[in-house]
């Protein structure tokens, strides 16, 4: 498959116009061929109008055919192979290994989407039967169901190029749900969004699904997603990316004529809490977990822990140490580009001027997207009074937080932000004696993790990657697992509708024979 540049629109390719960009290879520096076009402001209004045309079509498909659909997407973006693993490992310096990782957690998820709309219940039918001899008024026949939001926009992530990108999370969910999807590909890694949306695009085609349902956006500006975002007929986004520009786009949304739902993941410093059973019996196990969670991906996991709370004695003094030691000897990291890499070195410079530094090494050999590893440490009392320290570094870097009572390791779980995790590590008598500090967490995270790292998000349907304000927008939300469908969707109620005139998941016979509320009590029963 020739990659040539040109924004997906519908079944057809953008024009070349004079605003371009290249992809780069952050291992060396060099622009990688070809030069791809910035949509024009004609071509954003056409796949708007295409997608909200498509919509019209596709939100009445069968959840058993748009199954299929999902699971073309998943057959082609494997079948593309090789180039597909060549290219995306040149634009992200990410290992082969990673890549192929996000192949199949990119199609996985298609296909765990394509198997809840085969089995169908997802959709909360519900049923509360008329009683017209009810008094003092008659009880009128009311049904009701999820329905499809309608155009979806869905914009690529830089820190996966695969699975939170083209064909990713928020796109398979919001086509399950039957939504269309216009997506703005990452200006750092077009070459991979082009070569997953061709193949979306074929599917389409061969499923004789309506153009329009799927389309891929180039621009390397913020001009793009502004208008997107701000489109009237755009009717809910999808983001994963930095605070800045999440906050940035949310209010835009919030801001439209018609507000919009925003569901953006922004920020996490995913904090880990090792209790005192566990350092006791585990330390040097806790010192080599942690380092590898620290520098997974560079530390360019949305996961990777940024903060680690750990009682104030000798072992603590003997963990940071030995923990600063694997730091030190980290090899240097490239990161996904340019920018990335001079953010994190600006907040590491940041960061040692209010924490005590026990291991970083600036020295790197490579491109100016390289960078080193750094550890830094302060107490419980100074984190509380000072803000930053709380603050995501989007790198290979974490912060251990000493604290010398019970009540400072409380207040510094209470002080913490909306996270996408939190970590306990610890026996059964630590949870039993730190019960408090789980009922705080629960208020905290998405997700809580025991005797474990957060890196890594096993796309299944109870996963939960969503947290409070600001890991999230939407603190009610996951934007993995299969309740990620219900973002793109929206109740609709039918009063008092003939049988003929309702959505079959509504219907008396249950032709689907999904799980439905029939008068307060889940059944496959039919209505006589």
């Amino acid at each position: 498959m020739t990659l040539t540049g040109e924004s997906i629109i519908g079944f057809k390719r953008g024009a070349r116009h004079d605003e371009t960009f290249y992809g780069f290879n952050p291992a060396t520096g060099e622009p990688l061929e070809p030069v791809y076009w910035a949509a024009s402001a004609d071509e954003i209004e056409k796949s708007v109008q295409l997608a909200a045309k498509a919509f019209a079509e596709y939100r009445c498909t069968s959840g058993t055919r748009r199954a299929a659909f999902l699971r073309q997407i998943a057959a082609n973006i494997e079948a593309l192979g090789e180039p597909l693993i060549t290219r995306a490992t040149a634009e992200t310096a990410l290992p082969a290994g990673r890549i192929q990782m996000e192949i199949g957690r990119t199609c996985n998820q298609l296909r765990m989407f394509a198997a809840l709309l085969d089995e169908g219940s997802w959709v909360d039918a519900r049923i509360d039967r008329a009683n017209p001899q009810r008094t003092p008024a008659p009880k009128p026949d009311v049904r009701s169901m999820l329905r499809p939001l309608g155009v979806v926009v869905v914009f690529g992530a830089s820190n996966f190029p695969l699975a939170f990108s083209t064909a990713g999370g928020d796109t398979a969910s919001a086509l399950a749900a039957g939504c269309t999807v216009l997506v703005k590909a990452h200006p750092a890694h077009p070459g991979t969004a082009e070569l997953v949306g061709l193949a979306i695009q074929d599917a389409v085609k061969t499923c004789n699904l309506p153009e329009g349902v799927f389309s891929l956006l180039y621009g390397a500006g913020n001009q793009l997603g502004e208008m997107l975002v701000q489109h009237p007929l755009v009717k809910a986004v999808g983001f994963t990316g930095s605070r800045q520009g999440g906050l940035a786009l949310m209010r835009l949304a919030q801001a439209r004529p018609e507000p919009i739902p925003f569901y953006a993941e922004m920020s996490s410093v995913n904090p880990v809490f090792i209790l005192p059973g566990a350092m006791r019996e585990r330390r040097d196990q806790l010192i080599n977990g942690l380092h590898t969670s620290v520098t997974l991906g560079a530390g360019q996991f949305c996961t990777n822990p940024g903060l680690v709370f750990l009682e104030d004695d000798a072992n603590a003094s003997a963990f940071a140490e030995k923990l600063g030691e694997l730091m030190k000897t980290s090899m240097p990291f490239t990161m996904l580009t340019e920018g990335i890499a001079t953010v994190y070195q600006q907040s590491v410079t940041a960061r040692a001027s209010h924490a005590t530094t026990l291991a970083v090494n600036r020295e790197t050999t490579g491109t100016s997207c390289q960078t080193t590893a750094a550890l830094f440490q302060t107490e419980a009392q100074r984190f509380l009074q000072q803000a930053e320290l709380g603050e995501e570094i989007f790198g290979p870097t974490t912060l251990l937080i000493k604290h010398s009572s019970r009540d400072e390791l409380l207040n510094a779980a209470r002080a913490l932000e909306g996270q996408l995790t939190a970590t306990i590590h610890g026996t059964e008598q630590d949870l039993a004696e730190f019960s408090d500090l789980i009922a705080i967490l629960e208020t905290k995270a998405g997700r809580l993790v025991f005797n474990g790292f957060p890196t890594g998000v096993e796309v299944c349907p109870a996963m939960v990657h969503g947290g409070p304000f600001p890991a999230t927008s939407d603190g009610r939300s996951t934007s993995v697992g299969t309740r990620a469908i219900f973002r793109f969707t929206r109740e609709v109620c039918y009063q008092d509708f003939p049988d003929t005139a309702l959505p079959e998941e509504l219907r008396n016979e249950n032709p689907l024979g999904i799980w439905r509320m029939i008068d307060g009590g889940l059944t496959r029963d039919a209505i006589a």
